[in-house]
């Protein structure tokens, strides 16, 4: 599949070009839910069978933060992230990241949306495990390259800025 057409990536996301052997380990991890060590097993066979997919890297993401497992989610937030970066063709500091890098103004712009969803997850998950001045430049930095807000970024800033208030300020 051609990486200069943007539909690559929305099919990736939803597992196509997976190969069958790591799209059975997602379907098995998925299936062992319940089971930590097991489906976790299946997720690292997935991994191996398929290391720069997105579908693969993002069910280890959903599998870590749903498991309450923030840094180990956080850890795979980073290597999204480098694949955002990589796959938009940016550098890989997000704050050297620029507006006019990517067509982040267009919520059809899949691969800049990704990019901008991906940096959302890694500042939710500072804000969550309480590095809240990396959360808030994170946020910041989204909201530059963003900042029509279509991915939604404001709440969380929202959310920061009302941390330690009372309710009735």
């Amino acid at each position: 599949m051609n990486k200069t057409d943007e539909s690559w990536l929305e099919v990736a996301c939803l597992g196509g070009g997976l190969t069958v052997e790591a799209e059975n380990y997602l379907r098995l991890a998925g299936l062992s839910y319940a089971e930590d060590d097991l489906a976790e097993s299946y997720l690292e066979r997935a991994m191996e069978a398929a290391p720069d997919h997105a579908a693969v890297l993002i069910g280890y993401y959903r599998f870590y933060f749903y498991k309450g497992r923030l840094l180990d989610a956080l850890g795979i937030a980073r290597i999204c992230l480098e694949k955002a970066a990589k796959d938009n063709g940016l550098v890989s500091d997000w704050r050297r990241v620029r507006g006019s890098d990517a067509n982040f103004g267009s919520y059809e712009a899949i691969l800049p949306r990704f990019y901008l969803f991906t940096l959302k997850a890694y500042g939710y998950l500072n804000l969550r495990l309480g590095c809240l001045d990396e959360g808030r430049e994170v946020i910041m930095k989204i909201l530059e390259l963003d900042p029509s807000d279509k991915i939604g970024s404001k709440v969380l800033l929202n959310v920061l800025d009302r941390m330690g208030m009372d309710d009735e300020d």
